[in-house]
């Protein structure tokens, strides 16, 4: 990526909340409402079908300038030339991942303490995904929420940009952006609404009024 990279609306994909839509269809009525990076994770599918779905959104979202990112696998990430990567603590390690990957590619690593943010920052991440801000049911085996107050301290510590995970919609996205985030990244308020592009609509509003 040799553009800045706007983290601000992080849409992240889950197939089980689509409500029989595609993913690609979810995308392209978000994306139409002021998404600006868009993270497809799958952890059910083939790899086959992983790839086949990675290409098909990055086709469209090249046309709209906005990067894709894939969940753990860097193998799909780089069967589809795809923007960049997320990894979770236990995923391959960020120095392994700069070996394969082409150069200006993204790396984004989830971080539930200031502790693996820090260190995050120091192996080279290029942005950091501090979670669960608040409580969430789109993920289980997460840390205590950090809250407001938690991405404040986040902020003061990290220099590299950060973005908030973790039961973030319309009702407080805005306040996270406040305390100090980059950006938000959401799942059910976007994927599970009944009209994307008017929820991602909304979200983009709320964050650019009050948030920013």
């Amino acid at each position: 990526m040799n553009r800045p990279v706007d983290y601000s609306l992080y849409l992240v994909t889950d197939r089980g909340l689509a409500k029989e839509r595609s993913i690609l269809e979810i995308v392209k009525k978000a994306i139409s409402g002021g998404v600006t990076c868009v993270q497809l994770r799958e952890k059910a599918c083939s790899t086959r079908e992983f790839i086949d779905q990675a290409r098909a959104l990055k086709a469209w979202l090249d046309q709209k300038e906005v990067p894709l990112i894939i969940n753990d696998r860097v193998d799909v990430a780089l069967a589809v030339g795809a923007s960049g990567i997320h990894l979770g603590q236990s995923d391959m390690h960020i120095r392994d991942a700069r070996c394969l990957l082409p150069e200006g590619s993204l790396i984004g690593i989830s971080a539930e303490s200031q502790e693996d943010a820090l260190a995050a920052e120091r192996d080279g991440a290029d942005y950091i995904g501090i979670s669960p801000v608040f409580a969430t049911p789109t993920k289980t085996d997460t840390a205590p929420p950090l809250g407001l107050e938690g991405v404040r301290r986040m902020r003061k510590a990290i220099r590299i940009p950060l973005v908030g995970i973790g039961g973030i919609g319309l009702s407080n996205g805005a306040g996270v952006m406040t305390a100090g985030a980059d950006g938000i990244a959401v799942v059910s308020a976007i994927v599970a609404a009944d009209d994307p592009q008017k929820a991602a609509r909304a979200l983009k509003k709320a964050i650019e009024k009050n948030g920013t």
